[in-house]
């Protein structure tokens, strides 16, 4: 072979190397099955040890749902094992697959409210039940390895390239407008208190003091003497990330980030807090509307709780879980529209794509 020839064959080498370190070509890890089977088998005995227990590690609204439930954990745990150590053994046929991402959907049930959880946690003194988060949080874990084992044997086919940045189409955008503003009247409300108004027949003082009697850290209770309604914040983070998942600046990150400028963002870095967010806040904000509207007609009996009156606290309701179900729908859409707008597509690296999308 020539000197030409043998340096052409070097640099196809080196672009080939190239493209799997940076996840072009790169296998999904092969130990993915080993470790979902060892949560499997964790998860279910975990399961069991609350049975025996009579430890309740689900919630029905507020209150502890019953203990029997808790043979339910053990056995998705023991089909999640099942269905793992097949894979390993007979590799990733098409119904082990099936099966495998039937189970990781039971897990992604289980793991609803998680982000309450963890936004319970950072503000307050902890969560109303730790068996229960703790059953959310393995749950999360075992959605993201059943899914990951489901994937682990599968490579993308030679000669994929990453998709150039894209907008999502004009009617996901609108609905990223739509849960925008669905935020509005939430921020809205929170900002009035926090600058001492009174809406709904409460104030900042009552809302100080029915924080501290619920428990609220200390960094919560800073953030409202300082005008600071921590939610308000929450909510702005979470449009950052909505927006990020319609448009091009999502999948690079911004000019103005010096330290990462230019790079590509990891396509899980968004996708996993966005899939956390739509399954937790879109089924809760759905729920919870229906349950104001029959609150408002009369067919259930709302409380008042840190309210002056059951009508107030209806107020209140009606204007956060519309917040959350507007903001959860938009999300869903804009993160399945990021999915489909980010997958690997086929042709040659240097091969540009156009900045629209059909999906």
């Amino acid at each position: 072979m020539s000197d030409n020839g043998q340096a052409a064959q070097t640099a196809r080498t080196a672009r080939t190397r190239w493209r799997r370190w940076h996840g072009h070509q790169r296998p999904q890890p092969r130990w993915a099955g080993q470790t979902a089977l060892t949560w499997a088998l964790v998860y279910a005995a975990f399961g069991l040890a609350a049975a025996l227990t009579g430890t309740p590690l689900f919630r029905a609204g507020g209150t502890p749902a019953p203990a029997a439930l808790d043979w339910a954990v053990v056995a998705v745990g023991a089909l999640a094992a099942t269905a793992c150590a097949a894979v390993m053994r007979c590799g990733p046929r098409p119904w082990l697959r099936g099966l495998l991402f039937t189970v990781c959907g039971l897990t992604g049930l289980a793991a609803f409210s998680l982000l309450m959880d963890v936004i319970t946690l950072i503000f307050g003194q902890g969560v109303d039940s730790w068996p229960a988060a703790a059953n959310r949080a393995l749950a999360a874990l075992g959605t993201v390895l059943l899914a990951a084992t489901g994937r682990s044997q599968r490579r993308p086919p030679a000669g994929t390239r990453a998709p150039a940045p894209s907008r999502a189409p004009a009617r996901v955008q609108l609905a990223a407008v739509a849960g925008t503003v669905a935020f509005l009247p939430y921020c809205a409300m929170k900002t009035f208190w926090a600058f001492g108004g009174t809406f709904a027949g409460t104030d900042i003082a009552q809302i100080l003091a029915s924080s501290r009697r619920n428990g609220a850290s200390a960094v919560w209770l800073t953030l409202e003497s300082w005008g600071l309604d921590a939610t308000v914040l929450l909510a702005a983070l979470g449009l950052f990330l909505l927006w990020g998942l319609v448009r091009p600046w999502g999948q690079v990150f911004p000019r103005w980030t010096p330290l990462l400028r230019g790079r590509r963002v990891p396509r899980s870095l968004p996708l996993a807090p966005a899939l956390l967010g739509a399954a937790t806040l879109l089924p809760y904000g759905i729920l919870g509307v229906g349950y104001c509207a029959l609150a408002t007609t009369g067919a259930l009996t709302i409380r008042p709780g840190d309210f002056s009156s059951p009508q107030d606290a209806l107020t209140v309701a009606w204007i956060g879980l519309t917040a959350f179900a507007g903001y959860g729908i938009a999300l869903a859409l804009a993160t399945r529209s990021y999915w489909l707008r980010t997958r690997p597509l086929p042709g040659p690296a240097s091969t540009s794509v156009s900045a629209g999308s059909r999906h």
